[in-house]
């Protein structure tokens, strides 16, 4: 009996939401239409893809995120959760593997005073 191991991302073409599974408890759904931009790292050891959405920023550290920046870029990225260490080491190579999600609401920027000129 072979174990398989839980997907980390999907796309779906008709999405319109980005369903991000914080934990086993918790889950987020963040629009599309709230995505101001997007930002890849490729460091060293791991790489780093950080989404902002106008209430959330989204930081996803792991290996071959490529293939979800694509996902994202065509607004078909519809699902993201990080795989438990237990089951990384059956990945195929190549394959996106999300080791961490790390999720910070953003705070209220209407309260913050313009200085810019009037």
């Amino acid at each position: 009996m072979s174990i398989k191991a839980p997907e980390c991302w999907a796309s779906d073409a008709s999405a319109k939401l980005l369903r991000i599974e914080v934990s086993p408890e918790k889950s987020l759904l963040l629009k599309y239409d709230q995505l101001i931009h997007a930002e890849f790292d490729n460091a060293e050891k791991e790489q780093r893809l950080c989404l902002c959405f106008a209430t959330h920023e989204v930081v996803i550290r792991g290996h071959a995120l490529r293939r979800i920046e694509t996902a994202l870029q065509r607004l078909e990225l519809s699902y993201l959760a990080a795989v438990p260490a237990s089951y990384r080491a059956t990945l195929a190579d190549g394959q996106p593997v999300v080791r961490e999600i790390v999720v910070t609401e953003v705070k209220d920027v209407q309260n913050v005073p313009n200085h810019g000129p009037e």
